[in-house]
């Protein structure tokens, strides 16, 4: 009766285990930025999935530097609760150690619909977007800036400038300096400093606001404060579609990525695989997402289906998405000091 007793407390724990396990393998959780990201994913992409392979879906919502913070806590503790991540460009770089290798080659949707670029190492991209030359449309006679070297063209494009002082991202305003100076997309990294700051002296007069917020900027073009700024192009995306006559030229934009990667450790690292690839192939998802968050995927399968004059307006139309410059985050990296003692050295003068 006692050897009885034993066995049957052994299957117990095992069935309860099996169920654990069962358990994990029919979910995944993604950590990613809340609101109207997290809704608009949930909608037309977390639902279908679950729908389509009987995962579920169970959104985090988190800014992503603490999500860092916490993940590199899950992994010291040997306790990963997070699949699938939300990562930058030098996330990818910066976070190797604890994100899992995509086998790009084994995703067949990735493989099928993903631009050039897409699918990287540590991450694949989920978002791109731009940051791109704004200007109002009706401020220059009916002329329109191209790129770079007409923002600094005052004398043919009169009228002052918004720049960005974001913080984090001191090499944008040197790297279009650049190009503004000649630089051609493909000789920009390693950055020559020097020559980008001497550019920037000349610019800098006609620069009526270094702004800090994505608010802000849709705010100085909405009203009228400059002729032209360097913006996110969701942003201006935003505003354009509130009625502001502007307008974006997309030669030499900063390609703005944000991926979805997966921790090494992950709970279900073949569910969050099999996520990215369904995001990939879900076609009917991929309009309606776009336009609600103002931001184009990576996946030639979402945005074809929506009007040609519309797909003008984000970066990964062909026509927009071969002039990006795509940022070289390793140098960028490694320079990360430098690239900020000079941007805040130069502001301060």
């Amino acid at each position: 009766m006692k050897n009885r007793k034993h066995f049957g407390s052994l299957l117990a724990a095992a069935l309860l285990a099996t169920t654990a396990s069962q358990a994990v393998a029919d979910e995944i959780v993604i950590a990613t930025t809340g609101g109207l990201m997290r809704n608009t994913l949930e909608e037309h992409m977390y639902k279908p999935f679950q729908e389509a392979t009987g995962t579920e879906v169970i959104p985090f919502d988190i800014e992503v530097p603490d999500q860092w913070a916490r993940a590199e806590g899950m992994v010291r503790s040997g306790n990963v609760e997070f699949d699938i991540v939300t990562a930058t460009g030098p996330d990818l770089i910066e976070k190797a150690d604890i994100l899992l290798t995509i086998p790009c080659a084994e995703l067949e949707n990735v493989q099928k619909f993903a631009l050039e670029g897409a699918c990287t190492d540590k991450g694949v991209a989920r978002t791109t977007g731009g940051m791109v030359l704004t200007y109002n449309k009706e401020a220059f006679g009916g002329k329109e800036p191209k790129n770079w070297a007409d923002f600094w063209n005052v004398q043919e494009f009169p009228g002052p400038r918004g720049l960005p002082d974001t913080g984090d991202r001191d090499w944008w305003v040197p790297a279009v300096a650049l190009l503004a100076d000649g630089v051609a997309r493909e000789d920009l990294f390693p950055m020559d400093l020097d020559r980008a700051y001497k550019k920037l002296d000349e610019i800098r007069p006609h620069v009526a606001v270094w702004w800090k917020t994505g608010n802000q900027v849709q705010q100085i073009m909405r009203d009228k404060e400059v002729v032209m700024a360097m913006s996110y192009s969701g942003r201006s995306l935003a505003t354009i579609k509130d009625g502001a006559p502007l307008g974006m030229a997309w030669e030499g934009a900063i390609r703005d990525t944000g991926y979805m990667s997966i921790l090494k450790d992950a709970p279900n690292s073949e569910g969050a695989l099999k996520y990215i690839d369904f995001f990939y192939g879900n076609s009917e998802g991929h309009p309606p997402f776009i336009q609600t968050v103002g931001y184009a995927t990576s996946s030639s399968a979402g945005l074809q289906k929506l009007p040609e004059e519309e797909q003008k307006l984000y970066a990964t139309y062909p026509a927009n998405y071969e002039v990006l410059v795509d940022p070289d985050f390793e140098w960028i990296g490694a320079n990360r000091a430098a690239l900020r003692e000079r941007w805040t050295a130069w502001l301060a003068q």
